[in-house]
């Protein structure tokens, strides 16, 4: 089989080969990387394609010019076959070259692949190292969405349930917009929930790109949790492919007192399975062991929806330069210590 890998230029080509693989989501999606460009950040798309002209394997990466190292990105990729030896081999060549051609100090890549010893050890025979940081979650909650929502319901735990009643009962009402002027009301909330969580919370000017990324092709919804008048939750949804994924989320003291959070959470998913999606991902959950992690409480949050747990393969790294890669790995080191991550 000859295999060739050039860039790629249809959005609607690459969608229907990225979607067409139950295991991708959003991260590999043509506007997740409109949305970097928007930013002024060089992206990468390469597709590889068959004699016939098929597309049979995809990749999309982002350069990220950091100051602790200019590296190429690939969050979620790169989507293909993987019991194709050949295509594997000459994709990953092909990420060396391209990190290389974007003057990278090394290449961070996520595969969109369950963590095993076999997995692992592609990674390694093919030069990669593990990174001292993770790229996108690792460790993820999913729920089935072919069950249907009072099979859903019946597998959460009796805390979520008693949670929705509770909103039910306090007549929180739920809008819902794919407007992106909502992401001000985000934004104004997010503020609010960092200074009490103490983190850094993203710029205004990031999250309002992104929504409009996917804003333009009906692929995300803003979900707004109210009482009275009053914002008490908000949830950020990208609704792509074979999957629904809880982008952000963030919530006030009275969105916790009220149960608000699990409401959100019920109505997108009514919305998925309007859609015809298959799978809900809650994002990030750490460890039962990992206690003193700052995502253990929302992790508890999201194991009470009865989901199922699913570890990826964590990043790896390639490295190009090594004396600029050894200063990477001091600081973000350091930096995930800090942050208790």
């Amino acid at each position: 089989m000859k295999i060739a890998i050039i860039d790629a230029g249809n959005r609607d080509s690459w969608d229907k080969f990225i979607t067409s693989h139950k295991e991708s989501n959003f991260l590999q999606s043509w506007d997740f990387y409109e949305f970097h460009t928007s930013r002024g950040n060089p992206i990468v798309r390469r597709i590889a394609i068959n004699e016939k002209g098929n597309i049979i394997g995809a990749y999309a990466g982002v350069v990220e010019k950091a100051k602790r190292g200019r590296h190429l990105a690939i969050a979620g990729g790169p989507i293909l076959d993987w019991h194709c030896k050949k295509l594997v081999d000459q994709i990953f060549d092909d990420i060396k070259i391209e990190g290389k051609r974007q003057k990278c100090a090394f290449i961070r890549i996520r595969p969109q692949l369950e963590l095993s010893d076999k997995s692992l050890k592609l990674m390694r025979d093919h030069g990669f190292i593990k990174a001292p940081m993770y790229l996108s979650v690792e460790y993820a909650g999913i729920l089935n969405l072919e069950k249907t929502e009072d099979e859903i319901l019946a597998g959460a735990s009796q805390g979520f349930r008693r949670k929705m009643r509770k909103a039910e009962k306090n007549s929180i009402t739920v809008e819902i917009s794919n407007d992106p002027e909502v992401m001000k009301d985000f934004c104004d909330l997010e503020a609010k929930h960092a200074k009490r969580q103490g983190y850094v919370p993203f710029t205004k000017n990031f999250l309002t790109k992104q929504f409009e990324a996917f804003a333009k092709n009906d692929e995300v919804l803003m979900y707004t949790a109210k009482k009275d008048g009053e914002i008490l939750a908000m949830n950020f949804m990208i609704f792509y492919g074979n999957e629904a994924s809880y982008h952000y989320g963030v919530s006030s003291d009275l969105g916790t007192k009220y149960s608000a959070a699990p409401l959100l959470h019920m109505k997108a998913i009514e919305e998925a399975k309007r859609r015809g999606i298959k799978r809900y991902n809650l994002w990030g959950i750490v460890g039962l062991e990992e206690k003193k992690h700052r995502f253990y409480g929302v992790s508890e949050f999201k194991r009470s929806f009865g989901c199922e747990e699913l570890k990826y393969t964590p990043a790896h790294d390639y490295v190009i330069n090594p004396l600029k890669y050894q200063l990477t790995k001091i600081v973000e080191t350091a930096r995930k210590k800090k942050r208790h991550v």
